[in-house]
C-alpha cells in the first residue's frame, strides 16, 4: 500500500475535503492537473503531497506515475487551537484556529474499480456480440400463449 501522511496542516478540514473531493478516484496524472488549476489555498499542499506519494511509489515499489490513482484520501481534524477575541462590553469571543490531517493511499490501475458507465458498455459489447453469434441463450423467449 503506497501512503503519504501530511499532519497539522492549519487550514479547517472542511475547507481541505473540498479539494480531497475533487481528486478522490483519478489518475495520478489528471489529479496533478486538477490541482494545478485549483483556486483553493488547498490545492497547493495536497499537490505536494501527491508528488511525496508518487516519490514513495516509485522509490519503495518501483512504480511508475502513469500506472497509479489515487485510491483514497481522508481530510481529519487536528489539534484545534482555541484563542479569544475581544468583544463589546469586555466580553471574550472564542475563535477556534483548526488544523488538519490529510492521508492520502494509491494502488495501481488494474487494481481500479470499474465505473457504471464501463460495466454498462461492456453488457452492452457482449449483448451485441452475443446477437452476432446467434448463441440461443441470450435471446428472449417469448411465450405469448397464442396459439396459430
Amino acid at each position: 500500500m503506497i501512503t503519504a501522511r501530511l499532519n497539522d496542516y492549519r487550514q479547517s478540514p472542511r475547507k481541505v475535503r473540498l479539494i480531497a473531493n475533487l481528486v478522490k478516484g483519478k489518475k495520478v496524472l489528471d489529479a496533478k492537473n486538477i490541482l494545478t488549476f485549483a483556486v483553493k489555498r488547498a490545492s497547493k499542499p495536497v499537490a505536494d503531497l501527491l508528488e511525496s506519494a508518487i516519490a514513495n511509489a516509485k522509490n519503495n515499489f518501483s512504480l511508475e506515475k502513469e500506472t497509479l490513482f489515487i485510491k483514497n484520501i481522508t481530510v481529519d481534524e487536528g489539534v484545534v487551537l482555541k484563542r479569544r477575541m475581544p468583544r463589546a462590553r469586555g466580553m471574550a469571543y472564542p475563535i477556534k484556529k483548526r488544523n488538519s490531517h490529510i492521508f492520502i493511499e494509491l494502488d495501481t490501475v488494474e487494481n481500479m474499480p470499474k465505473t457504471k458507465s464501463q460495466i454498462k458498455k461492456e453488457a452492452y459489447v457482449k449483448k451485441v456480440s452475443d446477437k452476432k453469434t446467434n448463441n440461443p441463450s441470450s435471446k428472449a423467449k417469448l411465450t405469448t400463449g397464442l396459439k396459430k
